[in-house]
């Protein structure tokens, strides 16, 4: 499927200024597979399962991310968060990255940026990996063959990991960059071939694009209730604190594992496909995920596997921590067909404590719902971002702030809105460390979170006793079916007493000093829902 001058002006590449060697436009899976073994991208492994290697970057490249300072979205980026690019060494980048494009084949692809057709996002992803191509697909929402015709890209991104950016020329800070420009609703992607970019360059503008339509945009997980659409949950969470793994309850229904909107209608899944963790994954903790990475043409990243047998060994992180497969919701047989639930009942706000002081779970009244959210305290887990080789304690607010670029008092307040109207009960959850901080400690163990998680999501968690934590205020049960009653008190599961209180008073002085910035944007009542308080 080549032509560089129809096939070109069909898909709007021509109107673009974007020339190629050819284009090939909305393969489908087994197109893309065959065409990323054949030109060495990748291997097939048992069961049809495409492996590919990223190279050096393993992980997202957040310092290397930027948003065109253009005059229509001066006054609404939250610049403190967002590194400015000026608009001419934009221009410049995208000439040097068409020109590169010139001498290659490319692949495009036309998807959807979300569930809910009232919201949904025409996204256009053109890049020179078939890898890639198959990636996204597998990611984004697919539409139904009669809707290409008439398909018309809203936001267009082009990733040519082959081009290296130059930053004196193109004033960025590496030979990696991505460069987003609201005004020409373009995205450009240079330097890097880990293929998170992709989707998280989708999310990014939809964070943006949402809020001015009443949408929240939530970088969460959500599930409902078997039978009952209307008895949804949401998992708040960064990277690696078990939103794919908690969320995908064979017990309920899975809506997405990473990305979502609130509006008036509900809660709807941003993707088609999940983007899961596979380092030390089982078959007994995991088993929809598990289950996944042996179909066929499901992406998997960095995984080590044996030549002759083409098996993977999950336990082996020598590339990378940050082993993924990407796999399209089909794949799990508890998956929503329709990618929408209804508003949620429970709001679950994950985080991976290193410090090992946190309780497996927590009530928070909604004025501490929007200090945890606001704070969006974790660990950024090894191998999510290039460069963290273990755990950092890490506050990012939203519990996404790498693809906000709106303030975060906007997320905020539309998340306190929605909370109040809808009356969810909101839940802390620490899937990190227990018995002593990272290094010491052990990871909290997955079949208690599921049983807490499981106590709250039915609602017989609220009818437990509680205790409020003398440091953080919270609420903690005193005791729950199924669960060890120990994990439910931190400061037992260390061997010295007096160290968890040293460790706990530091991360209740990291918190406040965190939330100094936003003090003076809030009420009262959450500055009042403040550790130590």
């Amino acid at each position: 499927m080549t032509n560089s001058g129809l096939r070109n002006e069909a898909l709007g590449l021509e109107k673009l200024g974007l020339e190629a060697r050819s284009v090939s436009w909305n393969d489908l899976p087994p197109v893309l597979a065959q065409r990323a073994v054949r030109s060495g991208e990748g291997e097939l492994l048992l069961g049809g399962a495409l492996a590919v290697k990223t190279g050096k970057h393993t992980g997202r490249s957040p310092k290397d991310k930027f948003v065109v300072r253009e005059p229509s979205v001066e006054n609404s980026i939250w610049w403190e968060n967002n590194r400015p690019l000026a608009p001419a060494a934009f221009e410049t980048l995208k000439a040097d990255m068409f020109a590169h494009a010139k001498s290659l084949d490319l692949y495009a692809q036309d998807l959807y940026g979300g569930a809910d057709p009232a919201y949904r996002l025409n996204v256009r992803m053109v890049t020179e990996l078939a890898w890639h191509a198959l990636f996204i697909r597998q990611l984004l929402r697919r539409p139904e063959a009669a809707e290409l015709a008439s398909f018309s890209p809203e936001f267009t991104i082009v990733n040519l990991p082959s081009f290296k950016a130059d930053p004196a020329r193109h004033g960025c800070r590496s030979e990696t960059v991505i460069a987003i420009s609201f005004e020409q609703k373009l995205v450009l992607i240079g330097g890097t071939s880990y293929a998170g970019e992709n989707k998280k360059s989708v999310f990014t503008i939809l964070n943006y694009l949402l809020p001015a339509k009443g949408v929240m945009p939530m970088h969460c997980s959500a599930n409902h209730a078997r039978g009952d659409a209307a008895d949804a949950a949401v998992f708040f969470g960064l990277s690696g604190t078990g939103k794919t793994t908690l969320s995908a309850d064979p017990s309920r229904i899975l809506i997405g594992d990473d990305e979502h909107g609130w509006s008036e209608n509900g809660v709807f899944n941003f993707e088609g496909g999940c983007y899961a963790k596979t380092i030390r994954l089982s078959a007994e903790a995991e088993p929809e995920i598990y289950a996944a990475t042996s179909k066929f043409g499901v992406v998997l990243e960095n995984v080590v596997y044996d030549e002759r047998t083409r098996l993977i060994d999950f336990d082996d992180g020598s590339l990378t921590e940050n082993t993924r497969v990407a796999y399209p919701l089909d794949v799990i047989a508890n998956a929503s067909e329709t990618g929408l639930g209804g508003f949620p009942r429970n709001v679950v706000m994950l985080t991976c404590d290193a410090f090992g002081v946190l309780p497996p779970i927590a009530r928070l009244t909604p004025a501490q719902a929007m200090y945890h959210f606001l704070s969006g305290f974790t660990a950024k887990v090894a191998g999510t971002e290039k460069g963290v080789t273990e755990p950092e304690p890490t506050f990012s607010t939203c519990f996404g702030a790498p693809f906000m670029p709106r303030h975060p008092r906007v997320y905020g307040d539309l998340l306190r809105e929605k909370i109040a109207r809808h009356g969810a009960s909101c839940w802390l959850v620490n899937t990190g460390w227990t018995g002593g901080a990272y290094g010491v400690g052990k990871r909290m163990p997955i079949k208690a979170t599921r049983a807490l998680l499981t106590a709250a999501l039915d609602g017989s968690l609220n009818k437990a006793k509680f205790r409020k934590d003398p440091k953080f205020g919270f609420e903690v049960p005193l005791e729950v079916p199924g669960v060890d009653s120990s994990l439910l008190d931190p400061r037992g599961t260390w061997a010295d007493a007096s160290a968890y209180d040293a460790q706990a008073d530091k991360l209740v002085r990291m918190f406040i000093e965190n939330f100094a910035q936003y003090e003076e944007q809030v009420g009262e009542e959450i500055r009042a829902a403040a550790p130590g308080r």
